[in-house]
C-alpha cells in the first residue's frame, strides 16, 4: 500500500497571489500568502481538483505581463 494510501489527514487545496496552487492540512493555519481555495478532503481529492482548475502553469504576474506585451504589439 502506498503512503498515499495510508494517509488519512484531511488536506485543503490553497492558492497563492499569482494563482498558483497547492495542498495544505486542513488542520492547519494557512502560510502567509496562501488561500483556501474551497476544496477540502483526502489527499488525492485535493490533488485532482489542482490537476482539473490549474490549467495554466504561469504565474498571473507573467501572464499580464504576456498579455500587456501582445496588446501594445498589436497581437
Amino acid at each position: 500500500m502506498s503512503e498515499s494510501q495510508n494517509d488519512e489527514r484531511a488536506y485543503r487545496v490553497v492558492r497563492n497571489d499569482e494563482e498558483q496552487y497547492s495542498i495544505w492540512w486542513a488542520d492547519r493555519d494557512l502560510p502567509a500568502g496562501w488561500h483556501a481555495e474551497g476544496t477540502e478532503g483526502p489527499k488525492d481529492a485535493c490533488l485532482q481538483r489542482i490537476e482539473e482548475i490549474w490549467t495554466d502553469m504561469r504565474p498571473l504576474s507573467l501572464r499580464r505581463r504576456m498579455e500587456r506585451d501582445q496588446a501594445l504589439i498589436g497581437i
